[in-house]
């Protein structure tokens, strides 16, 4: 019973949270004016969201080999550290979008298909991955290894595409986009 309540106090907490992330990304980026900064420095934030995913990426998939090899404790550090440079990731995403807003596409042929396919697919499935991060990260700490593994099982390979396909924006906005 205890443990039952204690998953319904988790899963509200993961919820709020959830939703006002995903509210407040959802503001930023389509409905908030820039706050125009001075310097070069909101420039490079995007290299820094490219670099922070791929960060990400390797934790992730090192986290994985490490759980498959048994090697718990480095599965661990492993996919905190991937979960840290997720964070600044977003923290990073914000302040870039807070100073430069949005960036318009304006490349024209295949590649504006391939781009807008990647950016759909990606905003969409980074919407449940909020709380599916949250979540996971819940029963992993609650030491509920059974709901932890099931979970993963569908968290991990949405982290790797919303990890990859970061980089592909990134990458494509700045080689196709002029």
């Amino acid at each position: 019973m205890q443990e039952k309540q204690n998953n319904n106090t988790a899963y509200t907490a993961i919820g709020i949270v959830s939703f006002i992330t995903i509210s407040f990304l959802v503001w930023l980026i389509y409905f908030k004016t820039p706050h125009q900064a001075t310097g070069d420095w909101v420039e490079q934030l995007p290299a820094i969201n490219a670099l922070l995913n791929s960060i990400s990426f390797v934790l992730l998939c090192s986290g994985y080999v490490f759980i498959k090899k048994g090697l718990r404790s480095l599965h661990i550090k492993s996919m905190i550290a991937a979960t840290i440079s997720s964070f600044l990731f977003v923290a990073s995403y914000i302040t870039y979008h807070h100073f430069h807003g949005d960036t318009k596409f304006l490349a024209e042929g295949p590649i504006k298909y391939i781009y807008f396919t990647i950016l759909i697919t990606h905003i969409v499935l980074s919407i449940p991955l909020v709380p599916l991060v949250l979540t996971t990260l819940y029963h992993a700490y609650a030491e509920n290894f059974s709901s932890h593994k099931k979970l993963a099982k569908i968290t991990f390979p949405i982290w790797v595409y919303i990890s990859v396909t970061g980089v592909l924006i990134y990458l494509i906005l700045n080689n196709f986009n002029v």
